[in-house]
C-alpha cells in the first residue's frame, strides 16, 4: 500500500469503537440510573416491564445517535501523502470541509500507539508530532496495524528526503530494560522508600489503635506509591531502544504499547540522572529535551531510557551526538572547595559537546552538543556579584534538560561563553538542517 496514491480513510472498526465509547458513557451517566427504582428499603435494581420500557424508550434514540456519530466521524476524515510536495494532507468534515497540509520536514517524531482495547482488533494509532508547540500533534486513530507501520515508514522516508517506497530501515538493538531491574530501580529511590515506610507505619498504627484518621494518611501514601512505582512500571515495561538510519527507535508499554521514532537531530540535550541508591548498581536514567515538544507531550517523552548501565547511556549519547564521549571531557570544579571536589561537580567542553555535572545525593550529568545550542549567556545574582562569580547557560529549547554551569569565576565564565559561542557557531554551520537528513 502506498499512501501517495489516492485518498485513504481510517479502519472501518473505528466507527464501531467510537459508537461503543459513546454508549459506555451514556450507560454510566444516564442509562444505569434508569434501571434503578426507589423502594421502601432504598434504591434497588428491579427489572420490571415498566422499568425496561422506560430504559428502552430513552436508550434506543441514544443508540441510533451513537451509531450515526461513529459513522459520521469515520466518513469525515480522509488523508493522503502528497508525493510532489512531501506533505501529509488531512481532510476533515462532510458539510464543511477543512484541509490541513503538514510539511514532513517539520516532523519531530512519529509514534505508533496501540491501546489495550485496540490491540484486540489489530488496530493502531499513528501520532505525528510536529514543531510548533502543544497543539501540533496529528493523530490518525485508528488504522490497521500493518497499515499504520507502512504509513510510519513512508512518512519517515519522505521526511528524510528519500522516496516514499523506501522500505523501513533496519535497526540495531542497544538495550532492553529487564523488568526486575526496572522494578528495583523504582523502589530504590529515597522518596519512594520514605513513602513506603510511612505506609507501613500508618497500617500498623491503624490496626493497633483503630484510629480512623490514619485512613487519610494510608490512602495518600498508597496513591504516592502508585504514582511513583506502579504507573512508571506499567508505562516503561518491555522498554527497548535501538538505533536505525531514521533515528532512535523506542518500544515500551504494558497495557498501551508504543513505538516511537525520534529522527536524527531532534534531540537537543541529554541528562544522565543517577540517584544515590542507584550508584552501587551503576544505574542511570536518560532524560532528553526534544525540539518542538510541549506540555503533556514533553512530559511523556522526556525519558529516553528509564534504566541502563552508565556505559550504555554514554554510548547512546555518542550515537545521538556523533563524535561525543562524555567520560572523556575533563570537568573543572566550580571552585577549590572540598565539597565541590568530593561531589564531583564540574563543567567542561570539547569540540563536540558541553558537559555539566552536579548534585550530591542525586548526581546529574547534562550534555548538549555545540550544534544544538540556541544561545550562550552569562547571568549573575546579587550574591554572585559580591563573590565575583557567574553562571553560564548553554540554552536548548524548553524541556527537562537545561545545561548551566553555576559558581564559575567571573573571568572563567566569560572565557567559557566566548569559546562555547564560537564552537556553537562553527558546529551549526557544518551540521546543516536536520530535516531531509538522508538527502544531504
Amino acid at each position: 500500500m502506498r499512501f501517495s496514491e489516492g485518498t485513504h480513510r481510517l479502519h472501518p472498526v473505528t466507527a464501531i469503537l467510537r459508537a461503543f465509547t459513546i454508549l459506555v458513557v451514556y450507560f454510566v451517566l444516564l442509562g444505569f440510573p434508569l434501571l434503578l427504582t426507589q423502594t421502601e428499603e432504598g434504591i434497588a435494581l428491579i427489572l420490571s416491564p415498566e422499568v425496561i420500557a422506560r430504559f428502552l424508550i430513552v436508550s434506543v434514540p441514544f443508540f441510533v445517535l451513537a451509531v450515526v456519530a461513529g459513522l459520521w466521524g469515520w466518513l469525515a476524515l480522509r488523508f493522503h501523502v502528497d508525493g510532489d510536495e512531501d506533505d501529509l494532507v488531512v481532510e476533515t468534515g462532510l458539510l464543511r470541509k477543512r484541509k490541513r497540509r503538514i510539511p514532513l520536514s517539520r516532523v519531530q517524531a512519529i509514534d505508533v500507539v496501540r491501546p489495550l482495547m485496540t490491540r484486540m482488533f489489530a488496530l493502531a494509532e499513528v501520532r505525528v508530532e510536529l514543531a510548533g508547540g502543544a497543539q501540533s500533534e496529528i493523530s490518525l486513530r485508528y488504522l490497521g496495524r500493518h497499515a499504520a507501520q507502512q504509513l510510519r515508514a513512508e512518512l519517515l522516508a519522505r521526511a528524510a528526503g528519500l522516496p516514499g517506497h523506501t522500505p523501513e530501515a533496519p535497526e540495531r538493538p542497544i538495550w532492553r530494560v529487564p523488568f526486575g531491574a526496572l522494578l528495583g530501580s523504582l523502589v530504590l529511590k529515597l522518596p519512594v522508600l520514605g513513602t513506603g515506610l510511612l505506609f507501613v507505619f500508618s497500617l500498623i498504627f491503624l490496626f493497633s489503635f483503630l484510629e480512623g484518621g490514619m485512613l487519610v494518611v494510608l490512602v495518600l501514601t498508597l496513591l504516592g506509591l502508585i504514582r511513583g512505582v506502579i504507573a512508571p512500571l506499567v508505562m516503561y515495561a518491555n522498554f527497548t531502544v535501538a538505533m536505525s538510519p531514521d533515528g532512535v527507535r523506542l518500544r515500551y508499554g504494558l497495557l498501551e504499547t508504543r513505538m516511537q521514532t525520534l529522527p536524527p537531530g531532534r534531540v537537543q540535550a541529554v541528562g544522565l540522572v543517577q540517584p544515590l541508591l542507584w550508584r552501587a548498581f551503576g544505574w542511570v536514567r536518560m532524560d532528553v529535551t526534544v525540539a518542538g515538544y510541549a506540555g503533556e507531550r514533553q512530559a511523556l517523552s522526556s525519558v529516553l531510557l528509564p534504566l541502563a548501565p552508565r556505559h550504555v547511556a554514554v554510548y547512546l549519547t555518542s550515537q545521538i551526538f556523533p563524535g561525543a564521549n562524555v567520560d572523556a571531557v575533563p570537568l573543572l570544579p566550580a571552585s577549590s572547595r572540598a565539597a565541590s571536589a568530593a561531589s564531583g561537580d564540574g563543567a567542561g567542553t570539547d569540540d563536540v559537546i558541553f558537559v555539566v555535572r552536579r548534585g550530591l545525593f542525586c548526581r546529574r550529568t547534562d550534555v548538549i552538543a555545540h550544534a544544538r545550542a540556541q544561545s550562550v549567556r552569562l547571568t549573575m545574582n546579587p550574591l554572585q556579584r559580591l563573590l565575583k562569580r557567574a553562571t553560564v547557560h548553554v540554552d536548548a529549547p524548553p524541556g527537562p534538560v537545561q545545561v548551566s554551569a553555576a559558581g564559575r569565576d567571573l573571568g572563567e565564565a566569560r572565557a567559557i561563553v566566548e569559546s562555547t559561542a564560537g564552537r556553537a557557531l562553527a558546529a551549526r554551520r557544518t551540521s546543516g538542517d536536520p530535516g531531509r537528513w538522508a538527502a544531504r
